[in-house]
């Protein structure tokens, strides 16, 4: 029997596995029915119709017997794990597991999944087979079964390769969506259950690899950016609510990285008065700084690692440039915080040159910030020359100001649609535009305190930008 399951294939690709596959239910419904089995009950339509038959009620408690007697046995084995002589042999739940695969997606077998998935037995190695771990995440991700949290949580902690094929088939998900808002990125990250999974530190710091890994085949995709941002808020959200006494520490999550700079990040803007935000930002960019500068970070990985720990905080970075335009304030702390952003190496004194050239571009924004009439001209002189330069990372940088400073000063929402489009036009940066539109809208949206012409503002431009990119 364990042999029939082995060569049934879950997705059949042409005409001959069709028919191995009929024949092979076939073969085990006989088997079922003149098993030991069948004298633990009558009756058994209940699995020969999930087999595709029909036949008379004789057989229809049957599967529903074999899952209740297995799972019983498994529990109590489960409790009794002292006792030798009584405890299930591990090639006997592998056969089980084996045994299950074909039927995966009946959903009378659930509770023997379940109970598979969240039984240990003691053993120092992997006892249920593989092709049943890979099979049940499958199904999993293309809801063909539902598992319990507990469940699925147990299988992506015992199976690497499940966890990681979970991870990219989020991130696979999201960016084939057309992303218009964040709550539908949280929504399906959510749905993921990710998240929730990512309590567990070990399963937190495999998707954060994967990640990791994502971001840099990716060349830094913004889109992927932004989903690595909601996933660590969402992440943050389930830390919140978890119940105290069975928290990790925090250096379980982060084990390589200095605790103060990952405390200071994972503080979230809601917990501090609006007020306090500019304090915590130039604390989050003294402690960034001195550990950068004056602290021997021996390698471009080091660094990477340093850099890609302040960029799943992205809230912070997006919050530093719209205070940048709104508060008063010395500019210096946080233009360098978006600097080490933008440009983490300082190779050639190119982070050194980004500061200069954004706090040039900066100081004149400043001088146009309070004019309530304001031409396409009049900004368009301001940051001319920064605008042709050959660094990337500059322009960048200077387009994160540029759209604060169209969304949050006097004059700027009356330019805003035209300095929009010359700058999606003229440049290769519409992706990085309408990301940064999009999570101001959403922080907004959850933090309050903005006027409703930037609301209106932020729509029109999204909405514009939705047909453009």
């Amino acid at each position: 029997m364990w042999c029939l399951c082995c060569l049934y294939s879950s997705e059949p690709q042409n005409p001959v596995e069709l028919k191995a596959n009929s024949w092979i239910r076939s073969l085990l419904c006989h088997l079922l029915s003149s098993s030991k089995w069948e004298r633990i009950e009558a009756e058994t339509s209940t699995f020969i119709s999930a087999l595709g038959y029909t036949s008379a009620d004789y057989y229809c408690h049957l599967v529903e017997n074999i899952v209740s007697s297995l799972v019983t046995e498994l529990r109590e084995n489960q409790f009794n794990e002292l006792n030798i002589q009584e405890r299930i042999s591990v090639s006997r739940v592998n056969a089980v597991s084996l045994f299950c695969l074909p039927l995966i997606t009946l959903p009378d077998l659930t509770p023997l999944l379940e109970t598979l998935l969240l039984y240990h037995g003691g053993a120092s190695k992997e006892i249920l087979s593989s092709e049943f771990l890979e099979a049940v995440n499958d199904a999993v991700l293309k809801k063909k079964i539902s598992l319990s949290e507990s469940a699925i949580f147990s299988l992506w902690h015992r199976h690497l390769p499940s966890l990681e094929s979970a991870t990219l088939s989020l991130l696979d998900q999201l960016t084939s969506l057309q992303i218009n808002s964040l709550e539908k990125v949280a929504c399906v990250i959510k749905d993921s259950l990710l998240p929730q999974a990512a309590s567990h530190p070990a399963i937190f710091r495999i998707v954060n690899e994967i990640f990791k890994n994502a971001l840099l085949e990716t060349d830094g995709a913004p889109e992927v950016m932004t989903i690595i941002q909601v996933f660590i808020q969402l992440f943050i959200q389930v830390q919140q609510n978890e119940n105290k006494q069975h928290k990790f520490p925090l250096k379980a999550y982060f084990p390589h990285h200095h605790q103060p700079l990952v405390i200071a990040l994972l503080r979230r803007p809601f917990e501090l008065p609006s007020t306090h935000w500019l304090q915590h930002l130039k604390h989050i960019s003294d402690t960034l700084k001195s550990i950068v500068e004056d602290t021997n970070v021996s390698s471009f990985a080091d660094l990477y690692e340093i850099w890609f720990l302040v960029a799943c905080f992205g809230e912070w970075l997006d919050i530093a440039a719209e205070q940048l335009m709104k508060a008063a304030v010395a500019p210096d702390a946080l233009l360098w915080l978006l600097a080490f952003y933008y440009c983490p190496q300082n190779e050639n004194q190119q982070r050194t040159q980004t500061m200069v050239e954004s706090q040039a571009v900066y100081s004149r924004l400043m001088m146009l910030y309070n004019r309530t009439v304001l031409s396409f001209g009049d900004l368009q002189a301001s940051v001319n020359n920064a605008a042709d330069t050959e660094q990337c990372h500059t322009q960048c940088l200077i387009t994160h100001l540029l759209t604060n400073f169209l969304l949050f000063s006097s004059g700027g929402h009356m330019i805003a649609q035209e300095f929009i489009s010359h700058i999606t036009e003229t440049t290769d940066m519409s992706k990085e535009v309408c990301s940064l539109l999009i999570r101001t809208a959403y922080r907004i949206k959850h933090n309050g305190g903005e006027n409703q012409r930037t609301v209106k503002l932020l729509n029109e431009l999204l909405q514009k930008l939705a047909v453009e990119v």
